[in-house]
């Protein structure tokens, strides 16, 4: 038991160093990288769980791919796995911060590190783009194609236009999440009474 307990360990602190050391241009261009370990490759959660968990992570305060480390850790090893999880996440992000300190000015004004930059943009606008889809996606199976166009209609009015921290948003698709199926039950019998 305590090796499969190892295991479970070693498999945490080697998911989240990759997704550490991998993920690049901060929190949000990390999470298809944690999507990808956790739900595809690990199989700790499914999509539903994974978007459930990043949604309430989105609301929290602090950085998402932490917290999302967090949050994983403790799933799958309670207190212990959720500091071998962070740890793991941070340390190369750090080690290597310390190491390059004495190169930042120089690596600030160096002409192939912003070519490197401007490089790398374009693959993360994708990442994001394919993960964006893929919820899109399971919206639309599961609430239909008026109710995502619609959400996606309150969503963009909310953030952009009012506009509304995003934190107090997710918030509230928190809170009509929680109550969807008793709201389209209650329109359904009210589908049906008009037709009767």
């Amino acid at each position: 038991m305590e090796g499969h307990s190892g295991k479970k360990y070693a498999q945490l602190a080697w998911a989240m160093g990759k997704t550490g050391i991998l993920g690049y241009g901060g929190g949000p261009s990390v999470i298809p990288l944690i999507r990808h370990e956790a739900v595809v490759k690990c199989r700790w959660m499914n999509d539903d769980e994974f978007g459930e968990t990043l949604a309430i992570a989105n609301a929290l305060p602090g950085p998402i791919a932490t917290k999302m480390a967090a949050y994983l850790g403790y799933r799958e090893k309670g207190v212990l796995g959720a500091i071998v999880a962070i740890l793991a996440h941070i340390l190369p992000s750090c080690v290597a911060m310390i190491a390059l300190l004495s190169f930042v000015n120089f690596l600030s004004h160096s002409p192939v590190v912003q070519g490197m930059i401007a490089a790398v943009m374009p693959v993360i606008a994708v990442m994001l783009g394919v993960m964006a889809y893929e919820f899109a996606k399971k919206a639309y199976q599961g609430l239909g194609r008026g109710m995502v166009v619609v959400f996606c209609a309150i969503s963009f009015l909310l953030l952009q236009v009012v506009p509304i921290h995003p934190a107090i948003v997710i918030a509230l698709f928190l809170a009509y999440g929680a109550v969807h199926y008793r709201v389209l039950d209650k329109f359904k019998k009210k589908a049906k009474g008009e037709a009767s």
